[in-house]
């Protein structure tokens, strides 16, 4: 059977029987749990005894929360599906429920989350569920808006299921480029049911309290070092750390080739000849302006 997010999109496919069949099954609760405490073990908040205000994007009916809930902290939930949400409302979970497309952005304030986590919801972007989607636009206003809502060194734990190497791919590339610092943690890399992955980020720029703790293996145990330096059968790695990476804009040229280094080439052979030339600025060969 095809997962979910090929079915149909997000607030369609969880409407009221499907919401309420997923929050019953004993199945589905075991393991939003045991998934749910690998990602908040993963997020490595101080054990100082405060409450920290935390992200759940794609709280569905509330369970992962109810995880959060139980260590004592304060959390808000995102969801597309109304649904859901309803349900989750007639649970009495502890957060604060808003209705939302996390593809359009968090409208948090920035720097007010001290972490954020989320469960099997972020390859939700990379599908177009309608002619105005573009994965890579919301993945863009996803990971943008993620960024600036996360304290400086707070960090994002986000559990997901791409479909491809590529998917993949795409979702940490489109991390990167917000400024985030981590990348991919496998549990039981060697099991085609068991395996998880975990995108580990922290708000900023790489340092020591940014190392990945290493992917779980058979019987739950950590993978040793020479597992992390050797690909498992689907060639991925335990482990895969990733640099901040932003595009750099390209140097316009004219259709003619005569850019902004011919202009400066012209214009100090112009000064050589004596001719009185205008200083050299940022502004020089860009384009002007049409005004009416």
């Amino acid at each position: 059977m095809p997962r979910p997010e090929f079915q149909a999109p997000p607030d369609v496919f969880y409407n009221e029987s499907e919401a309420r069949k997923y929050t019953t099954s004993s199945r589905i609760i075991e393991i939003q749990s045991r998934i749910s405490e690998r990602a908040l073990e993963l997020l490595a908040l101080p054990n100082d005894g405060v409450p920290k205000l935390l992200l759940d994007i794609g709280c569905g009916s509330g369970l992962s929360g109810e995880t959060l809930t139980e260590h004592g902290h304060q959390w808000i939930g995102y969801d597309i599906s109304k649904s859901m949400l309803d349900v989750a409302l007639e649970r009495e979970t502890e957060g604060d429920l808003l209705l939302a497309d996390m593809g359009q952005g968090l409208g948090l304030r920035p720097g007010v989350i001290d972490g954020a986590i989320s469960i099997s919801a972020v390859q939700w972007l990379c599908n177009a569920d309608k002619s105005s989607h573009d994965p890579r636009l919301r993945l863009k206003a996803f990971f943008g808006s993620l960024y600036r809502c996360l304290a400086r060194g707070a960090r994002a734990v986000l559990q997901f299921y791409a479909d491809n190497v590529k998917q993949s791919e795409m979702i940490v590339t489109f991390a990167m480029r917000a400024g985030f610092a981590g990348g991919v943690v496998v549990d039981w890399p060697h099991s085609s049911k068991a395996k998880k992955s975990y995108l580990v980020l922290t708000c900023g720029p790489p340092s020591i309290s940014t190392l990945l703790p290493k992917g779980k293996g058979e019987n739950g145990e950590m993978c040793s070092d020479d597992d992390d330096d050797s690909s498992d059968e689907d060639g991925e790695k335990t482990v895969g750390i990733y640099e901040r990476n932003r595009s750099k804009k390209r140097q316009k040229t004219k259709k003619n080739g005569k850019g902004k280094d011919w202009l400066l080439k012209k214009k100090e052979q112009m000064r050589r000849r004596g001719h009185d030339v205008p200083a050299d600025t940022k502004y020089t060969g860009r384009k002007r302006k049409t005004y009416f």
